[in-house]
């Protein structure tokens, strides 16, 4: 008796009225949303625009849907195109059936088309994209467990996933739960491109290069313990001859790049590095220029504090004329007072008595009248 295992919907469809909510089309849309999302917040720290990770994702969502569908039609033929088979059940992606593989190519492809029309180069974008898509990847996942599909071989771990449906190649049991280990893995290997994107500064590319060879190297291991058909060549599943020669490809990428681009891009979108060119001269002060701004006005402020102080000079030595004059003009009066009546005591002694006295002012001559 199993005690704990994973429990399967009992059916991955729910019908609104006549509109049916699919939860692997949930999965899907909920994993871009959280791609573009966080592709567009690297973006803009790589110093993009807001919104051009949305704009170029128009091109590359699409085309990657088209990309996995086709890569699993094509490897899983005989699901469609042999005998009793209904091959219009090739388009039937809601029911499951997306290659991981078609889907990076295509959406790539997309993605250049995108980037061409506002000239930004490819890797950069796919390094601001690639941690999203691994996240985007896990939460894809949870669309099999919908579909109660891509499980592994039957297990009696306490998480081990309990299939329901009988329909297809189904049998009831407990097995391995593979869409649950790849999501895990993808959400380690989306924290591992961030980590290693922070602290080495990729760029060129290496970034989605490293997404890729991580993505691969789990793929590797999980592809083993799956149960549905595939094809094998010496051995080993189709896809797991796809995981190493990519896996080769994305170290070799990263090994060149590093060699012959070091670093990262310090440009990422023409149209803001246009901008910042066009607004920096115009706003920026140079040093040397408010030092001599400085300058000018400590010397207008000297200047002015000269005037005042000449003002100040020339004022008081004009009070001091002023008194002065006033004092000479007493002066002057004070003497001509004193001229006036002097003659009188000079010319006749003070013993002569009155009558003398009045007899000679009398015969003084009369003062001359001075201007006013």
């Amino acid at each position: 008796m199993d005690l704990a295992y994973i429990p399967s919907p009992s059916h991955g469809v729910v019908h609104l009225g006549p509109i049916p909510l699919r939860g692997y089309a949930f999965c899907i849309i909920i994993g871009v949303f959280v791609a573009v999302w966080l592709g567009n917040k690297r973006w803009i720290a790589r110093g993009g625009t807001a919104g051009t990770v949305a704009d170029i994702a128009v091109w590359a969502v699409p085309f990657g849907l088209v990309g996995g569908r086709l890569y699993h039609v094509i490897t899983d033929y005989e699901l469609y195109f042999t005998h009793g088979k209904d091959w219009v059940n090739a388009f039937k992606i809601w029911e499951g059936g997306l290659g991981i593989w078609g889907a990076i190519a295509m959406g790539a492809l997309g993605a250049w088309i995108g980037c061409r029309r506002r000239g930004i180069a490819l890797p950069a974008y796919a390094d601001a994209i690639a941690p999203g898509i691994a996240f985007a990847q896990a939460i894809g996942r949870w669309g099999n467990w919908f579909n109660q599909e891509l499980y592994g071989n039957p297990t009696k771990l306490p998480w081990g996933l309990k299939i329901t449906s009988s329909s297809g190649d189904r049998v009831p049991g407990i097995y391995q739960p593979t869409f649950l280990y790849e999501s895990l893995w993808c959400i380690g290997v989306a924290l591992l491109v961030i980590w290693a994107d922070r602290r080495f500064k990729l760029g060129h590319g290496r970034a989605f290069a490293l997404y890729v060879a991580a993505y691969c190297s789990g793929r590797f291991w999980i592809e083993h313990m799956r149960s549905d058909y595939a094809h094998h060549i010496l051995g080993l599943r189709l896809n797991d001859w796809t995981a190493i020669v990519v896996f080769l490809a994305a170290v070799a990428y990263i090994v060149v790049s590093a060699k012959i681009r070091p670093g990262r891009e310090e440009t990422v979108e023409p149209r803001t590095a246009e901008a910042a060119a066009a607004a920096g001269p115009a706003d920026a002060v140079e040093p040397a220029d408010a030092a001599e701004s400085g300058d000018d006005a400590s010397e207008a402020a000297g200047s002015a504090e000269d005037a005042a102080g000449t003002s100040d000079a020339a004022d008081a030595e004009a009070d001091a004329e002023g008194a002065e004059s006033a004092e000479s003009a007493e002066g002057t009066a004070a003497a001509d007072e004193g001229a006036e009546a002097s003659p009188v005591a000079l010319d006749k002694p003070a013993d002569d008595g009155p009558e003398a006295a009045a007899q000679a002012v009398a015969e003084q001559p009369s003062p001359a009248v001075k201007p006013s």
